[in-house]
């Protein structure tokens, strides 16, 4: 399998490098060649295969031989390590819980995925390797404890300071070690856009070796397939039909991930994008004009992107045409007062505790079944309810109990490093840093 970059499509590279590089030329994604269909004897029979082999069976074709497929196997397995069970919150809506990993977000799959490929190819690698990374809020947790003190391998996240949780950012800034945490004075998209310009630096990456582990990267990004087709192997015990899928969309890699595994079989009656007030994609499937903005913080943060990168990706697996994109994808915005409105509500009718992202889902698939009837589906559940405490406490008017793991991590000095979102700054702490 190659990688096209979608800037620059005589750029053609191996899933190893484009693992490693992260981006291409022009900080273009990388993006498949072609899109390996799953039997539809697969698909239809999932019940029969153990959760492993049907991770192995959706990565192998993206990786060929550049790992063996035992080397695969045990990195899905180790992957998957965890619970992913689709739960009904009501008859019509379910929930597929995604958080049930060591940073209780669904990063963990993609994270987990990706670090140990990176492992894998870096082993003989005789300069030291950075990975540099953007989060608005789960990324940072995930990608911080897949890497962490892996020998060989630097970590720097960026983060917006004050707009991600207290147990989010503990989760990124505490580790030390091999783990650097910067502390940026601006939003998610200030973060981002100083990891590109870092990437795209010629002095930098001359003397470091670049990659990243945001959803940009190809080794995040595609293990996050594996989740819809579990969810698919529970939905089918008890459904006839194929469901709605709604997604809490920020940089939209996950609904992406979810997209490329329908085109290549996965039966989807219809996706979901579930924004909150940052709502450049629910205003680009009304209008067909894609206006990014200055990302506005609300309670579901890890969702406030003005400018989500993935989305040129799902543009690419329509074939950059609108229609085909608009009857498959519908796009909503929800606000804080709704969300608040509906975890309160959830927990008292259904007694289950949502956060703020996946109330935003349940809101916007509980909407799109009403002017659909007959149809079910579930939502993503991409994080703990624990990590957004003060939202969901003063909803539910209960406390949320505490995992012991999170006890203790609370406890510990976070360490980070503050940065105006000026790529001077960056530039020379990744190099001083050294």
């Amino acid at each position: 399998m190659k990688y096209y970059n979608l800037k620059d499509r005589e750029e053609k590279i191996d899933f190893k490098t484009a693992t490693i590089k992260g981006q291409g030329k022009s900080k273009g994604l990388f993006f498949p060649e072609s899109i390996p269909p799953f039997k539809e004897e697969f698909i239809q029979n999932l019940n029969q295969y153990s959760d492993e082999e049907i991770a192995y069976q959706c990565m192998k074709d993206f990786i060929g031989d550049e790992i063996p497929s035992e080397v695969l196997k045990k990195i899905v397995s180790e992957t998957i390590s965890f619970e992913i069970p689709l739960r009904k919150i009501n008859e019509d809506i379910s929930v597929l819980e995604l958080f049930h990993g060591p940073t209780l977000a669904f990063k963990d799959i993609g994270a987990g995925f990706m670090s140990r490929c990176l492992s894998y190819f870096l082993e003989n690698q005789q300069k030291d390797v950075t990975v540099l990374v953007a989060t608005s809020g789960d990324t940072g947790g995930a990608v911080a404890h897949g890497f962490y003190d892996l020998p060989g391998i630097d970590v720097v996240i960026l983060y917006p300071k004050n707009r991600v949780s207290p147990v989010q950012e503990k989760q990124l800034t505490v580790l030390g070690k091999n783990i650097y945490a910067l502390e940026v004075n601006g939003s998610f998209d200030d973060c981002q856009s100083l990891v590109k310009q870092a990437f795209s630096n010629e002095e930098i990456n001359n003397q470091l070796f670049l990659t990243s582990a945001n959803s940009i990267n190809i080794a995040r990004w595609l293990p996050q397939q594996i989740y819809y087709l579990l969810a698919l192997k529970q939905w089918q015990q008890t459904e006839n039909k194929a469901p709605v899928i709604c997604v809490p969309s920020g940089n939209f890699g996950n609904i992406c991930a979810g997209v490329l595994a329908h085109l290549r079989g996965l039966p989807v009656e219809h996706f979901i994008a579930a924004c909150n007030a940052n709502n450049v994609i629910p205003e680009y499937l009304e209008t067909q004009n894609f206006n990014p903005k200055k990302a506005i913080a609300t309670l579901s943060n890890a969702m406030d992107v003005g400018d989500p990168s993935n989305f040129v990706r799902i543009l690419e697996l329509f074939n950059n045409e609108f229609e085909p994109l608009k009857n498959k994808i519908s796009g909503y915005s929800i606000d804080d007062s709704k969300t608040i409105q509906t975890i309160e509500k959830v927990y008292n009718t259904e007694h289950y505790i949502l956060e703020p992202h996946s109330a935003v889902a349940f809101v916007a698939l509980g909407q799109y079944l009403k002017d659909n009837p007959g149809k079910k589906g579930f939502i993503l559940g991409t994080a703990h309810p624990v990590k957004f405490p003060d939202a969901v406490e003063n909803a539910i008017k209960a406390k949320i109990e505490i995992p012991q793991s999170l006890n203790t991590l609370m406890k510990k000095e976070k360490k980070t490093v503050e940065i105006n979102p000026d790529f001077e700054e960056l530039r020379r702490f990744l190099l001083d840093k050294n």
